[in-house]
């Protein structure tokens, strides 16, 4: 069975609203903390409190500033306690006045969290499309943006924290509904303006979307960051079996109207096929020392991509040469198309998005005469299409136990069908 995550965005999206959803469905509090590294220690603590909205319990995450002890003064915690009354939106914690951060800092700040190198890697890609999104909003360089509206360190420990904790989760896929925006005006860094604001009326370009209950921002940058960054599909809740809903609470509590992200974690086996959207990378190459190909498709592979592949090309002048080609979710599309050009000789690289079906996957462990061995399962339906064993475990055991390794691929295979349930 393949797990499944499903946001429910009625109410619409903000980074915290989402961290809280998953804490609520079991994300443990610790395990973020430790993940999120340096990011969290210097001056912030992390909380996970229960709340009621609408009536519906659900989880506050909060990041809460730490102040030095002052008489009748509380820690900030930010978008609840600001200094000029609350925000006049659903979701102040992203915009709250402390220090914002630009690109470079962004990443630097990236590197110090605990996430594995495809998560720092995933991390650095959300941020940097929201520069480009900046950046073409206010028509200036990449170089020159400051993130204003999720460049502060809170938001960054929710954009961080979001990408370790659906790592955390596993899931092959991630459904969204069409998502609420809200409506109304919004105050933002440089001025006031409809909702959506700018950033993410273009973060939600080509995603469904419509604007329900309050008048105020329910969607926010980072919502519209995260949830556009991670769904390969919108629409109702697809087939699949429900083990954890958690909900995700908002600043504010409406009447009659409960301002929560609700997340379905579970597992689509009943599905026949996923559909989703990849990004397709490609270039080809004559002029460079083959021993690199392989350093190349490491970095690739490390920094999330789905899949690369080589293949031997005629190119001008009768030249030899190799066509890269990668497959990859869109949001890492910068930090991919920055290997190629680091790494490799070329001077350009195409890159579309097309779609891919893919049957349900998972793995499931078997037991040999020479150890365990695991096994790559296929299924469409219920019905087992292909499996094949780990060929890393039976490399490791026929080196161990002085076997062939087609002798263990042999075993492990007869083990797994043993086991298989039949259909």
């Amino acid at each position: 069975m393949s797990t499944l995550l499903y946001f429910d965005c009625f109410a619409g999206a903000s980074g915290d609203m989402i961290l809280g959803a998953l804490l609520d469905a079991g994300l443990p509090l610790d395990a973020l903390r430790a993940a999120l590294g340096s990011l969290a220690i210097e001056g912030y603590t992390l909380a996970a409190d229960r709340v009621l909205r609408a009536g519906v319990s659900a989880t506050k995450f909060r990041v809460i500033e730490r102040e030095p002890a002052q008489a009748g003064v509380r820690p900030t915690e930010h978008g609840h306690s600001h200094p000029h009354g609350p925000h006049p939106h659903a979701h102040a914690h992203e915009h709250a006045h402390n220090h914002h951060h630009n690109l470079t800092q962004i990443e630097q700040v990236i590197a110090t969290s605990a996430l594995s190198p495809a998560g720092q890697a995933r991390a650095i890609a959300l941020f940097r499309r929201l520069a480009e999104t900046e950046a073409a909003i206010h028509d200036m360089p990449v170089e020159r943006v400051h993130l204003h509206e999720v460049g502060a360190l809170d938001s960054i420990i929710d954009i961080v924290g979001a990408v370790f904790a659906l790592e955390w989760f596993g899931a092959d896929r991630i459904v969204c509904s069409p998502i609420n925006t809200g409506s109304g005006m919004v105050r933002c860094a440089h001025g006031t303006f409809p909702v959506p604001a700018p950033a993410t009326a273009r973060l939600i370009a080509g995603v469904p979307v419509y604007a329900a209950g309050p008048s105020v921002e329910l969607l926010t940058p980072t919502g519209a960051l995260i949830t556009t960054g991670y769904a390969t599909q919108y629409g109702p809740l697809p087939a699949m079996s429900i083990e954890k809903i958690g909900y995700g609470a908002g600043d504010r509590d409406f009447t009659g109207f409960p301002n929560v992200v609700r997340v379905f974690v579970g597992s689509s086996a009943g599905a026949a096929t996923t559909t989703e959207r990849v990004m397709l990378l490609e270039c080809e190459i004559d002029d460079m020392n083959p021993q690199i190909y392989g350093v190349v498709m490491d970095q690739l592979l490390a920094a999330g991509a789905l899949d690369v592949y080589y293949a031997p090309v005629q190119m001008k002048k009768n030249r030899p040469g190799t066509l890269v080609t990668i497959v990859a979710p869109p949001d890492l599309r910068p930090v991919l198309t920055q290997i190629i050009f680091r790494e490799t000789t070329t001077l350009g690289l195409r890159y579309h998005e097309v779609f891919r079906e893919c049957l349900a996957r998972e793995r499931v462990s078997v037991q040999t005469p020479w150890g365990a061995v695991r096994i790559k399962v296929a299924r469409q339906g219920d019905t087992i299409m292909n499996a094949a064993p780990e060929f890393d475990d039976c490399v490791r055991l026929a080196t161990e136990q002085a076997r062939a390794v087609k002798e263990v691929q042999a075993a492990a295979m007869q083990a797994f069908w043993q086991q298989a349930p039949k259909t």
